[in-house]
């Protein structure tokens, strides 16, 4: 999978400073002519994307899509054919072609092929072979395929992203890429709690989150200042404890058909939803809704501030655990992923006795609805349930202590999911000056978000105990998408590289200018993003 890495870096670091012009191949290829006698364009070095790939190979003429361009699926797949209406639905208003999707056998055009004998690239890994004839995306399942459009998106020029035609021409360079990804685990968290953010404006996030190859998508339903998911044994949790947000206002919740929605509109990008209900602290909207919660059974104000740590279910309560089953039950009964998230931080409210009862108690409940265990880092406090997974979002002056609990907890089986607040809360300030946001864990520019390694990140703990990383985004300041993009883009790309691309790969000085690169993108789409001193962003 890494014998062309050399060939990557070499491609990398001419990137910088030079483009690998086509315009001697334009012609070759039948490309269409650009439009009113514009200048030949250049192609986009093969491989020059985000992530970037595992191995690359290029050379050989480009590929042009035209007017006479097909999307062939040849194997009848029903996911394969999904696949390519969304690449379809990706190309047809910027070229204005037609690109009709065919089951008919052709050597030419976009070729979408489902292979059971690519068992080697694992089951997100694919191989985009570009030529004069054709552009061919192989996989062993529909995620690789999927993933494998995202390079080609990247592969073609930024103005292929707009909804309005555009002049082109359409090329992709040729050559190999041959990509798998490095972490099964690639995630981004989305905090609707402190605000709520509508179906629509998820929707959103998971297309810009799909672009990056995320395949996680991480839900923080329930927190002190809003419960955002209807529970029908407990209709008082959305109906009153999702009534307002941070600053008040009126705040809202998912209907379980909304909910439904998410999470079938995320697995058509090939994502899937990991919902959270933070347990047994920050949960001052739940003990704001049902009194016998509480251990005094008097229901507190509901809460609009920023402050952590007051709240706290009470342990010693049965109804406490009949109140988690029936949440988990119907919370798992609509979740068709893996993972259930229960939370677990800043419990400072529980004693620590207190939260070892509430985790041994808590943890099979979870299990019982077949669903496997994700906790914030303070879960190593307690006992961990077998193939449980730890969320780590220490800083690097986390205490030592607390490092080496999370490592043993990691030597002991535990898996780990890299989020360190001081590099990938993408809620934290780029510096002084960024109008939102907050700097509790230190300001976070571009490059730190980027320069670091997760496999090695906590001392002691076993490379493979690391399954992935995930990139928070926090919501005390932010409403709007708007708002969202600016701290999520340009950091977010870079956590996607760190989960998806080889380790060999990681090089700030190329990755800035492929990050760079995607800036025309994000203007194609809409997105708002930061423009970091940092980062070398095409003149406009």
């Amino acid at each position: 999978m890494r014998q062309h890495q050399k060939q990557y870096h070499r491609a990398a670091r001419l990137f910088g400073s030079l483009l690998l012009v086509a315009a001697a191949g334009v012609s070759a290829v039948g490309a269409a002519p650009a439009h009113h006698g514009s200048a030949p364009q250049a192609t986009t070095p093969l491989g020059q994307v985000v992530p970037a790939p595992a191995s690359v190979e290029a050379g050989g003429p480009a590929y042009a899509i035209t007017s006479n361009t097909r999307i062939r699926v040849e194997d009848h797949s029903r996911d394969a054919r999904q696949v390519a209406a969304y690449l379809a639905g990706v190309l047809r208003p910027s070229t204005g072609y037609r690109l009709p999707i065919t089951d008919k056998h052709g050597h030419d055009g976009i070729r979408l092929e489902l292979s059971r004998g690519a068992k080697d690239l694992g089951a997100e890994g694919y191989r985009l072979r570009s030529d004069r004839g054709s552009v061919t995306i192989t996989a062993h399942s529909p995620a690789g395929l999927f993933h494998g459009v995202q390079t080609l998106r990247q592969q073609l020029p930024a103005a292929v992203e707009a909804s309005s035609r555009q002049p082109g021409p359409w090329l992709v360079a040729g050559g190999t890429i041959e990509d798998s990804p490095k972490y099964g685990y690639r995630g981004a968290m989305l905090d609707v709690s402190r605000h709520f953010f509508g179906v629509d404006k998820v929707k959103r996030y998971i297309d810009q989150l799909a672009l990056y190859k995320i395949n996680k998508l991480h839900l923080h339903l329930s927190d002190d200042q809003g419960w955002r998911i209807a529970i029908d044994s407990w209709p008082r949790l959305a109906e009153y404890g999702g009534s307002t947000q941070v600053g008040g206002g009126q705040g809202g919740y998912y209907t379980k058909a909304q909910y439904l929605e998410i999470v079938q509109y995320a697995a058509s990008r090939y994502l899937e939803v990991v919902p959270e209900i933070d347990m047994p602290g920050h949960t001052n909207a739940a003990l704001a809704s049902y009194p016998d919660l509480n251990c005094d059974g008097v229901a507190p104000p509901l809460y609009t501030g920023t402050s952590v740590g007051f709240s706290s279910l009470c342990v010693g309560k049965d109804v406490t655990y009949d109140f988690v089953d029936d949440v988990v039950r119907e919370l798992a009964a609509l979740t068709p992923g893996k993972y259930l998230h229960i939370g677990g931080d800043e419990a400072h409210s529980t004693s620590h006795e207190d939260y070892v009862t509430f985790m041994d108690k808590v943890q099979p409940i979870v299990a019982k609805y077949g669903k496997t265990v994700i906790g914030w880092h303070q879960l190593t406090g307690a006992t961990p349930s077998k193939g449980a997974i730890a969320q780590y979002w220490g800083l690097d002056g986390t205490s030592a202590a607390e490092k080496a609990q999370v490592a043993a907890a990691a030597q002991n089986g535990t898996g780990l999911v890299l989020s360190p607040a001081d590099r990938v809360y993408l809620d934290m300030k780029y510096n002084k000056d960024t109008p939102l946001g907050l700097a509790w864990a230190g300001y976070v520019e571009v490059q730190r978000s980027y320069d670091w390694n997760p496999g090695s990140y906590i001392p002691g703990a076993p490379g493979s105990s690391v399954q992935g990383v995930e990139a928070p985004l926090w919501s005390e300041t932010l409403s709007t998408s708007s708002q969202v993009e600016y701290m999520a883009f340009p950091r977010l790309p870079g956590v996607a590289e760190l989960g998806w691309s080889p380790p060999a790969t990681h090089d700030w000085d190329t990755y800035k200018v492929r990050l760079a690169a995607q800036g025309p993108r994000w203007d194609a789409l809409g997105v708002n993003y930061y423009k970091s001193a940092q980062v070398p962003w095409p003149a406009d």
